[in-house]
């Protein structure tokens, strides 16, 4: 059975998922693939991992970083496993590019190279939004380019980490 629990942020609403224990979805409200690994089955419900998401969110909207993480279970293929948790160690208030994650990913597979179009599509796909930082990859310029969420989420979430980025 999967729960849901509804988040009002200063960017919209967020409804967080979870299989009970751990965080299996953050998404913006509206946001391309919303609930895209949500079950049929699934219920509202008060759970002490949302309560904990709900503090993690209000410590990073109140211009924050969170000392602590809800757990979190991401339940996908291990080539996309492998590129959220690069996603993890982007630091708050930084960037990464697609190109850097590709160059990172090739060398924990034993490759020359990967390409960073495959990894666009795995950070595309990440469905614990802000928790997995997808919002802090950027082009190979420093651009700001895709974010499920919207560019303009994306660029309020960088500024409200006073990151350095191109508008």
């Amino acid at each position: 059975m999967e729960y849901t629990h509804h988040y009002d942020s200063p960017f919209g609403g967020i409804t967080l998922a979870s299989d009970g224990e751990a965080l299996t979805g953050l998404w913006f409200d509206g946001q391309k693939y919303f609930g895209a690994s949500l079950s049929d089955h699934c219920e509202p419900r008060e759970l002490p991992v949302f309560e904990e998401a709900d503090k993690w969110l209000t410590i990073y909207f109140d211009g924050k970083e969170p000392d602590f993480m809800p757990p979190l279970s991401m339940k996908t293929t291990p080539f996309r496993k492998a590129v959220w948790e690069i996603l993890r160690t982007i630091p708050y208030g930084r960037t990464m590019t697609y190109g850097e994650i590709a160059e990172r990913i090739a060398g924990q597979m034993g490759l020359c190279r990967m390409s960073a179009q495959a990894v666009g599509g795995a950070v595309g796909h990440n469905p614990i939004s802000l928790m997995i930082p997808c919002h802090r990859v950027v082009g190979t310029d420093g651009s700001l380019t895709g974010y499920a969420g919207g560019i303009e989420v994306k660029k309020k979430l960088l500024v409200l980490e006073n990151a350095d980025i191109l508008c």
